[in-house]
């Protein structure tokens, strides 16, 4: 065991042990997420990565880290491959575990020079996990938005969405809840470094951290009033390379929906693509939709491409009998390389066949998300719109009561080939819920559909791949929690912190060399 500063374990594992365990660390953490949602793994697996980058640099901690990602990440995203195949799933597998080596070489730093910078007890305790789940969020946040908008899966916050700290979501939002699980394993292993407190205490502190963080209460959310409606799906097989009879998908929701007939509702919500048919072209799917608006006596919020001024959009519109599309909302994140192929020609080289094979680009929305439903506001999310946190900031800024998540899985599992894909969306509109104070409703065409109140519970669902529909009477709320009222400024605050704090012992860290290398004057 070497020694560090006074009172304090420079412990350092071999290499051979730190390999495995680096990559054991991200088969873990990917068990805290759903579907199997053991959220206890994830500050345990977290810890241990960090475990491994004690007494090591940048570079043999960027690759123990490259090694945890690789492990972690294609895992988590396994789904890709059922119907796209190896290669989109290994490249933005390897992308991703790019940006975690990165963020794991700079917390190896940290970990490091930063209990010789603060070489305090209170410092090695404070400021270090400060620093390093700073650092850690900072990775996440760059990561959720570049490139192409960026990939905002396999946040820590997202493994945390049925456990008790879910709760947190309201008042710090999904970084603040990413930093509180990253400081909290940290924190743990800065105490089994720590030899100046006494074991006793050490456990003290751990337990008196978890059960702080415990007990602080979600934030309140006040209901304003009701609403009740239908929310339908068609188990329609909508992916990018099914085949189906034009009209099928239309018909299907059509279906579920006329059963419903003579229910009093305030609106019908189909889910994205729930229109195979855009009705702003076809007379026929317009009158489809006149006719199942008239005969529910409400309006339907339906998922369909639109074609306009020559171009794709993935839209919802809010449909109103003898009125059409009242309002239309499109897409803002469409997924590179699936909806849209950024820089065409400069990818299309490396896999013509694969590239070819997206042979429409749909456009970016630049439409308020936010749909006046006869009074109710209601903020829309189309599929992975749900994962981005400024999207779900402008719904509660333009004072939405519920929102309306609508999202297509199809090309991501099906009743014969299941895969978490589904069931992680879900947990971001979970998550959602918590943090806006807001009923979220997740309409899918094929899985995971489902009605989530403010406090993260599950009012009702319909099974995977299985046709049916969710009546239900659920709350209004116009409440700003913590988390909305901060937005972002939660996230550049710890980012900050572990960005300064890195700034710092990268420069003791220089100097110190240097004072090394000039030795003693003879």
């Amino acid at each position: 065991m070497l020694k560090g500063v006074e009172g304090h374990s420079a412990l350092r594992l071999p290499i051979y042990l730190a390999v495995p365990l680096a990559a054991a660390s991200g088969i873990i953490l990917d068990g805290a997420f759903p579907d199997r949602g053991w959220w206890p793994l994830a500050p345990l697996a977290v810890a241990l990565l960090f475990l491994t980058l004690l007494g090591r640099g940048p570079w043999v901690g960027g690759l123990l880290g490259l090694i945890a990602g690789l492990s972690f990440w294609l895992t988590h995203i396994h789904w890709l491959t059922l119907y796209l195949g190896a290669l989109p799933w290994a490249a933005l597998a390897v992308l991703q575990s790019i940006f975690f080596s990165i963020g794991v070489a700079l917390i190896a730093v940290v970990l490091r020079w930063g209990p010789r910078l603060w070489p305090t007890p209170l410092g090695r305790l404070g400021m270090v996990p400060v620093v390093v789940a700073g650092l850690w969020t900072a990775r996440e946040a760059i990561s959720a938005v570049w490139p192409y908008g960026g990939f905002a899966w396999g946040r820590l916050a997202l493994s945390q969405t049925e456990g008790p700290f879910a709760g947190l979501l309201s008042l710090v939002g999904a970084s603040g809840l990413s930093f509180l699980i990253a400081l909290l394993a940290a924190l743990l292993v800065q105490l089994a470094r720590e030899q100046a407190v006494a074991l006793g205490w050490r456990a003290a502190i751990a337990v008196a951290t978890v059960a702080l963080l415990l007990a602080v209460p979600a934030w309140p959310t006040l209901q304003t009033g009701t609403t009740r409606l239908a929310a339908v799906q068609g188990n329609s097989n909508a992916g990018l390379f099914a085949e189906y009879v034009p009209g099928e998908i239309l018909n299907n929701h059509v279906a579920e929906t006329l059963p419903l007939i003579g229910e009093d509702v305030d609106m019908v919500v189909w889910p994205e693509n729930g229109s195979d048919i855009d009705p702003l072209r076809s007379p026929q799917a317009a009158k489809t939709l006149d006719y199942v608006s008239t005969q529910m006596r409400a309006p339907l919020i339906v998922g369909t491409i639109t074609l306009r001024d020559d171009e794709y959009f993935n839209s919802s519109l809010l449909w109103k009998a003898g009125e059409g599309a009242v309002q239309i909302y499109d897409k803002v994140h469409p997924v590179p390389f699936a909806e849209y192929m950024p820089d065409r020609e400069f990818w299309r080289p490396f896999a013509p066949d694969l590239i070819d094979l997206i042979g429409r680009d749909y456009s970016i929305g630049t439409q308020p998300n936010v749909f006046d439903v006869n009074g109710i506001l209601a903020g829309i999310a189309i599929c992975f719109d749900i994962a981005d946190d400024q999207l779900v900031k402008e719904m509660i800024t333009g004072d939405a009561e519920i929102i309306l998540a609508q999202t297509n899985n199809a090309d991501f599992g099906s009743a014969a080939h299941y895969t978490d894909e589904s069931a992680q969306q879900l947990a971001i509109a979970r998550m959602r819920a918590i943090e806006a104070g807001r009923t979220v409703v997740n309409i899918s065409t094929v899985s995971s559909s489902a009605i989530i109140l403010p406090d993260g519970s599950t009012l009702a669902s319909i099974p995977d791949f299985t046709a049916g529909s969710m009546l239900e009477t659920v709350p209004l709320s116009d409440t700003v929690t913590p988390a909305m009222a901060a937005g972002r400024g939660i996230e550049w605050l710890v980012s900050g912190l572990g960005l300064a704090g890195l700034a710092l012992a990268m420069t003791f860290a220089a100097r110190s060399r240097r004072t090394a290398g000039r030795g003693p004057r003879g």
